[in-house]
């Protein structure tokens, strides 16, 4: 079991939210409207890691082991919305989520892939470290810039962790957990579709589309290419991070060279015609 080791290592590594934030640091003149407004939109979107944990759990119910590590996966996240709102709390609480804002991004997700869904929160966290990365450097006042500092520190943990449990499900399951993670690692780094591709702006209930994404559900839908684009400019080169970043974990993973998007869909293409032809036989490179 991976569970036992990794709450010993994230206990060590935990912050707390009244001693490690500088809160005496704040000051008014450096924060405007619209990064309040951002702050705000981004605590409403880290509350949905409680339907995303209802989900996993659900499509987990065999893996205990996984399922204890979203008791704090689920404690983190959480506690990621908390210092945003405690941040809006103190300093501007006219943007403060009210609750109905927050159960708004509550909903139930259609049943997944479990893979699939691994992969997917997978590349979420390494997106989301260099998305926090960037918005600490958009904001000039210092406590916020403190806190998002703080996430993307966390949310690199978590994806170091998620791969972790991809690396035993390769383990376990072989080559059909191999084609998992590469068919949604093509689709997380494609450059041309991935940009603002989290697991927060995908559709999850096709009973509820086109107002089936997190996204949809907060006070502003919008919000998020508005934040990437034209306010904390998550540019080609912070883009590059990401992407990088899944690929070069996935060569790791999977032991085979890939340093681009088309590297990772030929063998993709490759895999897929394994697992057509039992027969056939896939080359290490």
């Amino acid at each position: 079991m991976l569970y036992p080791e990794l709450f010993k290592s994230l206990e060590a590594a935990r912050w707390n939210m009244a001693t490690d934030i500088p809160w005496d640091q704040f000051d008014r003149s450096l924060v405007s409207e619209e990064q309040l407004r951002t702050i705000k939109m981004n605590a409403v979107t880290e509350w949905s890691a409680l339907p995303a944990t209802e989900m996993f759990l659900r499509d987990n119910r065999d893996d205990s082991d996984f399922s204890a590590f979203m008791s704090i996966w689920f404690y983190e996240e959480q506690k990621h919305a908390l210092v945003l709102m405690e941040y809006l709390r103190r300093f501007a609480p006219e943007y403060l989520p009210t609750e109905e804002e927050l159960h708004n991004v509550r909903f139930e997700f259609d049943p997944a892939p479990a893979m699939e869904t691994l992969m997917l929160h997978f590349c979420g966290e390494i997106r989301l470290t260099h998305w926090y990365k960037c918005a600490a450097q958009w904001h000039s006042e210092p406590v916020i810039r403190s806190i998002y500092e703080v996430l993307s520190k966390d949310e690199a943990r978590h994806a170091g962790i998620y791969l972790k449990y991809m690396r035993r499900a390769i383990e376990r399951l072989g080559d059909s957990a191999r084609l998992a993670f590469a068919k949604i690692g093509v689709l997380m780094a494609n450059t041309k579709t991935a940009k603002a591709l989290h697991p927060t702006n995908l559709h999850v209930n096709k009973n509820m589309y086109p107002e089936d994404s997190v996204q949809s559900h907060l006070p502003d839908p919008g919000w998020l290419e508005q934040w990437l684009d034209t306010q904390i400019h998550f540019d080609a080169i912070w883009e590059g991070k990401v992407v990088n970043g899944i690929l070069r974990n996935l060569s790791t993973l999977l032991e085979v060279p890939i340093q681009s998007a088309k590297d990772l869909s030929r063998y993709r293409k490759a895999m897929s015609s394994a697992e057509r032809d039992p027969s056939g036989h896939l080359a290490a490179g």
